[in-house]
Order: C-alpha cells, then structure tokens, then sequence
C-alpha cells in the first residue's frame, strides 16, 4: 500500500476513534453497526476480491458466531469476552470448514447456489428448532465482561468493534502480502496456471474459505454484543446478497473498498430511510437504496475507491496498465 493510501487508511481510523467525542447515543450505535458490517464486508472481499469466490451463502457463518455468543453466555451467565469471543470465531470456521470442503468441489453459478443452500439449512435450523428460538429468537440476558469495560455501555462497544476492525483490516493486509496471499491472487487470476505450477488450489481455496467464515463469524459475535439479540433473519439470503453489494459498491479487490463500501451503504440506507428528507417516500427506502445501487455500479464500474483514478483518466488521459491494477488489489 503506497503512501496516499496508507494516509486514507491511518485517517479513517483516526476519524473513527476520535468520532465519539463529538456523537451522540444514535450515531455511535449507528457507526458501531456499520464498523461491524465492515469486518463482515473484510471478510468476504478475502474470498471475493482475494480468491475470485463469489459466496452467496456468508451470512450463516455471520449468524453462526451470533448465535454461539448468545447461546454460551446464556448457559453459564456472564461469561469472559476473553475465551467466549474465540469460541464463537472458532465455531464459525468449524462450519466454514464443513461447509467449504463440500462446495469448493464445485465452480461458478453452481458454487454460488450451494453456499446458498447451507446458508439456508443454517437459517431453517434457527428458525425452525428450539436451538435458534425460532422467530421470536433469543435475547442475551447478561453481557460479557472484559476486564473491567463494561460492555453494557454503547461507548466500551464502539471502543471494542474499532478495536477488532482495525485487527481484522491489518491481518487481512497482512495476509494478502504474504506468499499465502500471492498464491490466491494466481488462483483468482488463472487457476489453471497455478495447479500446472505444483499448487494445490483446493487447500489454498478452502484455508481461504475457513479464514473468511472464522472473520464473519467475529462480526456476527459483535453484532450481538452491540444489540443483545438474535434471530434468524441474521442467516438470511438478503444479509449476504447485502454484504456483497457493500464489497462491489466499494470496490472488488481493495480492502479499502470493503470499508468504504460497508459505510457507502449504511449511509445511503439511512438516507433513504430519512423521512425529514424523502417524506412518503421514505417507506419504499429499498426502491431508492436499488436505485442509487444500479446507478453507482454503472457510473462507477471500479467502486467507489476507484474513483480518483476515474477522475485521473478522463482529466489527464491517463489509464493504469493492468500490472498496476493487480499490484493495487492488497491495498
């Protein structure tokens, strides 16, 4: 990552911790969701962006690591973030693994349609069986202790999630950079070429698959830290069809897209939602939030982190060569 982009990152970052200081209780409820929605959009731009895996079924291992933190401090009371955290990443991977080694046998639109399907037996297993609480679904009665935050309070909530996003961007970052990294790039980009090379696609493609469910299942635990309730809409074809609209509204292949592509989305979700703005038409938010989507993939075919290099081509003529666009894909 060169330095105007390191400079993007280190002021998000920034802005988002200094943010508190100056919002009141619904905009940092508010910002808390989307940060979280972000690790959520990280971890499906590694399989998306990173491996060229299209998921259509990501929101169960979301709603697996919701779940597990609701279920594990409900059986023992109040239970330390410290191990219950892990528990809920560890039993999202555990499913990812499952999930991962049957449906990477496959390719295209059918690998599309059987991450859906788990996605689904996830969600009808919640919803349909005491486990999940079915429609009503379950509420954590007493929040997790951390050392001496307390996670009953919004602000230690915001602190933690700005804490667990920065973590997950800078391992992500890492990991991209890393020989692990270069090898799901070559997949992404000729797999192929990669097997008649030595590497074994299929462990690469399903370690990749693992990491990214073990990440959403992190979001998911922090989503229900921050809201203290889930249901099973949580595993629900329209969450996954959601997060992948944040990845390609920000731009497929940049974690910096991930994140701006989360934020780009809860913004515009709350502006077609503002009554103050759109009046009646606030109620048909999801027509206008449809609109604005169709209208940003058109005019902007590279997301929205790719629009200063939009902007350099049509004022000076200047056009990335396609080794500066891969070089670009970490970043």
């Amino acid at each position: 990552m060169d330095r105007p982009k390191t400079l993007f990152v280190a002021l998000t970052f920034a802005a988002l911790a200094l943010y508190p200081l100056v919002a009141g209780s619904f905009g940092i409820d508010l910002v808390t969701k989307t940060m979280i929605y972000a690790i959520f959009a990280l971890s499906l731009e590694l399989l998306v962006g990173g491996t060229g895996l299209v998921c259509f079924g990501h929101a169960a291992f979301f709603g697996v690591g919701a779940y597990s933190l609701v279920l594990l401090s409900s059986s023992i009371g109040s239970a330390s973030l410290w191990w219950l955290l892990p528990c809920c990443v560890l039993a999202a991977a555990a499913y990812a693994l499952f999930v991962g080694s049957l449906s990477l046998r496959t390719r295209g639109v059918y690998f599309i349609m059987v991450t859906l399907a788990f996605a689904q037996m996830a969600y009808y297993v919640a919803h349909d069986t005491p486990l999940g609480g079915g429609t009503d679904g379950i509420y954590l009665t007493l929040a997790p202790i951390l050392g001496g935050l307390d996670l009953s309070r919004s602000p230690a909530v915001y602190a933690f999630t700005l804490v667990c996003l920065a973590t997950v961007f800078g391992f992500l970052a890492l990991l991209l950079r890393s020989r692990f990294g270069r090898a799901l790039t070559g997949i992404r980009i000729n797999e192929q070429r990669m097997r008649a090379t030595g590497f074994s696609t299929y462990g690469y493609k399903l370690a990749a698959f693992v990491i990214s469910g073990a990440l959403a299942g992190l979001a998911g635990a922090l989503f229900a830290l921050k809201d203290g309730y889930v249901n099973p809409e949580l595993m629900g074809w329209h969450l996954s069809g959601a997060v992948l609209i944040m990845v390609i509204l920000g731009g497929i292949g940049h974690l910096r897209g991930a994140l701006i592509g989360a934020f780009a989305f809860a913004l515009l979700q709350e502006l077609f939602q503002s009554e103050a703005i759109f009046g009646g038409f606030a109620k048909h938010w999801h027509l206008g939030l449809g609109l604005a989507i169709i209208a940003s993939v058109a005019l902007l075919p590279r997301g929205l982190v790719g629009v200063p290099a939009q902007l350099r081509e049509r004022l000076l003529g200047f056009k990335a060569t396609p080794l500066a666009e891969i070089s670009d894909a970490v970043a």
